[in-house]
């Protein structure tokens, strides 16, 4: 039969510690592994990726794609040592149509100029692969990867590797006969496979700020509608991403430079004049930059619309997060304008792509505070 306790006799101290230290659970087992090394090496991927999105840029408008006529994707990160070495790659450079009918005159040191652009281009995506390929097998082999995240990081990798195939698909059509650029529609492909990359980068980073039972806490008060809204405003910028490529693959940017008509109408004139008839959405300029200018608005419109949605959201930092992207996405649309009408000059219309980036990781933010709302008072 069991003694009789005071009320007030002490609980042995030994049992409070036993029956105030919890055992842990499922949701505790997601937070093994090196979240924050990892967190920190998907950062730096993250800004190289951006870093090449902005070289990238830079290329094309440097039309210094072309420069290096082929394929090597380990011999070729070693560039020209010697004058024999400059004279073999020129040789080649002038074996292909870009530079038959558009830069015969070429010397050799302005070749140097746009071979330069295009290996520091490929050098950058050896760089990025080998980051992730060190930072991937070394949390691997230290079993460092957190419980679910093996997938997520291979596929980070597999869509880099993937990127480098797409490249030199998009460059090979600009080797063809009658060619004197890349397709338009292979460097849409490219760089949108590039903003896919960061935005899963963008998106890992943003998961990893917080353990698995944090993130699960804060979706109780995930705003449905607005994320479903916040994902539709990301997939309306890349589509108008994809028509910025568009534009820039045929230097529709460069013609046209009144607004907000085109040619003094509101539709540019002979809009369909090659054939067959799904060319001009791809190749005319008129009507290439009539669909990035009409988006524009639209993304535009759509984005106020989200915006003023986002103005019920109970939570300060969401509110501000959709701020963010209303008045960055006024800023870009400004920026497209001025562009246009100064003739899409370099260094304005790489300001335009670098703006294209901070949009597009302003709105997946936004999206993520949208899923996963920030703790707050009652108070706010």
């Amino acid at each position: 039969m069991a003694e009789k306790r005071s009320i007030f006799e002490e609980v042995d101290t030994n049992s409070k510690q036993e029956i105030a230290t919890p055992k842990p659970g499922l949701i505790d087992a997601g937070n093994k592994g090196a979240r924050g090394a990892i967190r920190i090496w998907l950062m730096a991927l993250f800004v190289l990726v951006c870093v090449m999105i902005v070289v990238g840029g830079l290329t094309r408008l440097t039309d210094s794609g072309l420069s290096i006529t082929e394929w090597a994707p380990f011999s070729g990160a070693i560039p020209p040592m010697n004058a024999a070495d400059w004279q073999s790659e020129f040789a080649k450079y002038q074996a292909i149509p870009e530079f038959q009918l558009q830069n015969s005159d070429m010397t050799i040191d302005q070749f140097k100029t746009i071979y330069w652009w295009e290996w520091g281009h490929r050098q950058l995506g050896r760089v990025i692969g080998l980051v992730w390929a060190i930072g991937f097998f070394g949390f691997l082999a230290t079993r460092k990867i957190p419980t679910g995240w093996t997938g997520r990081l291979v596929l980070v990798g597999a869509l880099g590797g993937l990127q480098g195939a797409i490249g030199w698909w998009m460059v090979s059509s600009g080797l063809k006969d009658g060619m004197l650029d890349v397709a338009s529609y292979r460097l849409a492909i490219h760089l949108g496979l590039a903003f896919v990359i960061l935005g899963f980068l963008g998106w890992y980073v943003l998961l990893l700020s917080k353990s698995e039972a944090a993130l699960m806490q804060a979706r109780r008060g995930r705003e449905a509608k607005l994320f479903s809204m916040s994902t539709g405003l990301l997939h309306f910028a890349f589509l108008q991403i994809l028509l910025g490529a568009l534009v820039a693959g045929i230097d529709a940017g460069r013609n046209y430079t009144d607004w907000p008509l085109m040619a003094g109408g509101f539709l540019p004139p002979d809009m369909f004049s090659l054939s067959p008839w799904w060319r001009n959405f791809f190749e005319d300029d008129g009507l290439v930059q009539f669909m990035h200018r009409i988006a524009g608005y639209l993304l535009f419109i759509f984005g106020v619309i989200v915006w003023r949605r986002s103005r019920q959201s109970g939570n300060a930092n969401t509110r501000f997060a959709f701020n963010a992207v209303l008045a960055m996405m006024s800023v870009q649309m400004i920026i497209g304008i001025v562009t246009v009408m100064y003739s899409a000059p370099l260094h304005i219309a790489i300001v335009h792509q670098t703006g294209a980036i901070l949009l597009w990781v302003l709105i997946l933010r936004a999206r993520f505070f949208a899923q996963y709302p920030t703790h707050q008072s009652v108070r706010g």
